[in-house]
């Protein structure tokens, strides 16, 4: 539970979970305090007394012990670090141990602190760094150093290490447009146009090297050039206005996030922009840590990046705020824009954030789906098509609506023959049922 979210453990219950209680003596205490010196880091659990009852005469008690996560994680037993999953404990991966063992080591090893070795200062790009500094200035987030010497503006920045050597994080923001670096292959982008809802085939297909401001502002350029856009005719105006699909600002909010928290240590892998018929997916390299989950993003939370570096440069920009509210700006803005807020979900060592093209949903609303089904339960078709398997709380969060709501939204479906329920009640989630139509009511309109 320490590796976890923390948790409790309560003695003197059974197995059925009736409370019976048990005789504490001082050789029950000495024996936990025992048991608690096999922790390494050392932990320190919370232990409470609750008698059972006032009026037992056996002066019978349950133990309470408590304990949070721990910050010095993974914990280990006896020389054996475990975890708990559900209602199991078994011996922690690999993987996640090696996750926790860098996140307690983030505050002072890191990989955006390490030196670039082999990098110097023509390896930047001196004009990105000084729009950096004079955009920062503009809006009042920092003061106008006196000079324009890129040494002297990195270390202003924070990005140099060791004396004057430049910083990991200083070549990832800065590096030299278009110009890969051997030393550094994850400095790179992906983006793709695929034909219809899978990966079978490339409409357009693109890679990119660079720092991290040039690949956002490529990846922008590529949704410009690809995205659905809806047109509409003002009347008493000779003129049509194109809005895009999806709200800009939270695309390139979406995309920001992605280039600040992803996980650069990682030589493999790159940012990925994939757009479908059907929806837009953001996929930034890397897990969520300190025990982060997709619904906790979506709920107000502590902003604790990943890569503070990268992140602090990034807001000095002006191109993302602080204080966690990234994904909940992203929120705001498409349920002020009418459309399903995207689900993120991590994927295969990757977060994914998924937005449904409202193109999409007016196809679905002209299958037929009547008066009764609104905007949302169109956007939770489409939803429940692109992500199956999901369960009504799941579902809550990624549209920021009541679980009441959504269930409303699931009956209508369901009385439609759009969707089925499959799996055990606890673990099954929703699916599209293939080949099922809405059918369209007789005076119905949408």
């Amino acid at each position: 539970m320490a590796n976890g979210q923390g948790g409790q453990v309560v003695f003197g219950v059974t197995p059925s979970g009736k409370v019976v209680g048990q005789k504490v003596t001082d050789r029950t205490l000495e024996e936990l305090a025992h048991e608690f010196q096999g922790f390494e880091p050392p932990v320190k659990p919370r232990l409470q007394r609750i008698p059972l009852s006032e009026s037992d005469a056996l002066g019978l008690e349950v133990l309470l012990v408590q304990v949070d996560r721990a910050t010095n994680a993974p914990v280990s037993y006896r020389g054996v670090p475990y975890e708990r999953v559900l209602n199991t404990t078994r011996i922690l991966p690999r993987a996640s141990y090696q996750r926790l063992l860098a996140e307690s080591m983030h505050a002072t090893d890191r990989w955006e602190m390490q030196p670039a070795v082999g990098c110097e200062i023509n390896t930047l790009d001196r004009n990105e760094l000084v729009v950096t500094i004079e955009e920062a200035i503009r809006r009042g987030r920092m003061e106008d150093p006196g000079t324009r010497d890129p040494m002297g503006l990195l270390r202003g920045l924070g990005l140099l290490v060791q004396g004057d050597q430049l910083s990991c994080a200083a070549v990832a923001l800065f590096c030299q447009d278009d110009q890969s670096i051997p030393a550094f292959p994850q400095f790179n982008l992906r983006v793709a146009r695929f034909k219809d809802t899978t990966r079978d085939e490339f409409l357009d297909n693109r890679q990119y090297s660079g720092n991290a401001f040039a690949l956002m502002r490529r990846a922008e350029r590529f949704l410009i050039d690809w995205m659905p856009v809806a047109g509409k005719v003002v009347p008493g105006q000779m003129a049509r206005i194109d809005t895009p699909a999806l709200p800009a600002e939270a695309v390139r909010e979406a995309l920001a996030n992605a280039f600040v928290h992803r996980d650069y240590a990682s030589a493999a892998g790159s940012v990925s922009v994939a757009l479908y018929d059907d929806r837009l997916e953001v996929i930034s390299p890397g897990e969520l840590h300190f025990g982060l989950t997709p619904e906790m993003l979506y709920q107000p939370h502590e902003s604790r990046p990943w890569n503070p570096w990268i992140a602090r440069v990034f807001h000095r920009r002006g191109i993302i705020e602080t204080w966690g509210r990234g994904t909940l700006k992203i929120a705001s803005l498409m349920q002020a824009a009418g459309l399903p807020v995207p689900t993120l979900q991590e994927r295969t060592e990757s977060v994914v954030m998924t937005f449904v093209l409202p193109h999409h949903l007016g196809e679905v609303r002209n299958v037929g789906v009547n008066v009764g089904v609104n905007v949302g339960v169109n956007g939770l078709l489409a939803h429940i098509q692109a992500n199956p398997g999901q369960r009504a709380g799941e579902m809550a969060v990624t549209f920021a609506v009541t679980q009441r709501t959504i269930e409303r939204w699931l009956k209508q479906l369901k009385a439609q023959a759009l969707i089925e329920f499959k799996g055990a009640p606890k673990t099954g989630g929703y699916h599209r049922i293939p080949g099922k139509e809405a059918t369209e009511k007789d005076g119905d309109t949408d």
